[in-house]
């Protein structure tokens, strides 16, 4: 199976090769995947080099132009650097663009802190207009860049991770999925963290929810899935409690609990491997299976 990342360029090439409106901009990674587009379309494949910021502004650029500009690198050059021009030179003027990343929340570990961006979502929180998605395999994340590039002048930020399911969701922008139906609570699992909450949930009575994309975050789906106890569980793969607000939000006139994990705040200083990560964050199946049925009683 190709990677999140390798579905990502394959596609964005042909895309290119059929929509005159959308462009790449590149800061030197993920370059390489590109070449076969950048002699296409040398025009509209774009590396800024090492220059995240550049790579915002640029983006913004193409956008004032009429360009449906399609920007990539990894998570944390792509939110974390460059926040005051995603903040200006996109939000405040007003235009759109689709910001893909990769090496989320700990898909790199050897590559240190520098390379880790488990905040990422949370941050777009505080600028309003973004839908987020967060594919947990290629063919989803296909399906939703698919559908980002086609999207107008919107604000799209797609979260592409090493991390995936083993089998891929008949994903609906901006919907949840009904995996599994029960009546002691919901556990609401966010892209590649499916699998893990699946064998968690083994035998317990429970709904659980698939989210592929959170920002717009589906509401009514969680209302709907909360009717018998409105116990709510959510499993995500980058900073805790980044969805909690809107599932207290979600069930504000009924009385309910909510039980937020994923990456805690707290730096892990060691590189290891992706499951060791999910391991120490409490994120693999064992450890949420404990949290999950503690929770719910």
């Amino acid at each position: 199976m190709d990677t999140m990342r390798e579905r990502f360029a394959a596609v964005t090439t042909d895309l290119l090769d059929h929509d005159p409106r959308l462009s790449v901009v590149l800061a030197d990674i993920g370059a390489d995947g590109f070449r076969t587009a950048a002699d296409r379309h040398p025009d509209r494949v774009v590396n800024v080099g090492i220059r995240e910021q550049l790579l915002i502004g640029a983006a913004g650029g193409l956008a004032l132009t009429g360009m449906r500009p399609i920007a990539h690198t990894f998570a944390s050059f792509l939110i974390e650097r460059p926040w005051e021009q995603i903040k200006l030179d996109l939000v405040h003027q007003g235009v759109g663009a689709v910001l893909v990343s990769a090496a989320g929340s700990y898909d790199w570990p050897a590559g240190g802190r520098t390379h880790m961006s488990p905040g990422d979502v949370a941050l777009l929180d505080t600028l309003p207009g973004w839908t987020v998605h967060v594919p947990g395999h290629p063919d989803e994340a296909e399906t939703l860049l698919r559908h980002a590039a086609a999207d107008g002048d919107s604000l799209v930020y797609l979260r592409l991770s090493a991390h995936a399911n083993g089998a891929a969701r008949p994903v609906v922008p901006g919907r949840f999925l009904t995996v599994r139906r029960g009546r002691r609570g919901v556990v609401l699992a966010v892209g590649p963290m499916l699998d893990a909450v699946l064998e968690a949930t083994e035998g317990l009575d429970v709904t659980v929810l698939y989210a592929a994309t959170v920002r717009p975050f589906d509401a009514a789906a969680l209302r709907a899935a909360a009717v018998d106890r409105a116990d709510v569980v959510l499993v995500e793969p980058y900073l805790a409690g980044t969805s909690e607000a809107e599932a207290h939000r979600a069930l504000a006139d009924r009385p309910h609990r909510v039980l937020a994990l994923g990456v805690p705040r707290e730096e892990h200083r060691h590189y290891g491997t992706i499951p060791e990560h999910l391991a120490a964050y409490g994120l693999d199946a064992a450890a949420l299976r404990t949290g999950i049925a503690g929770f719910l009683g």
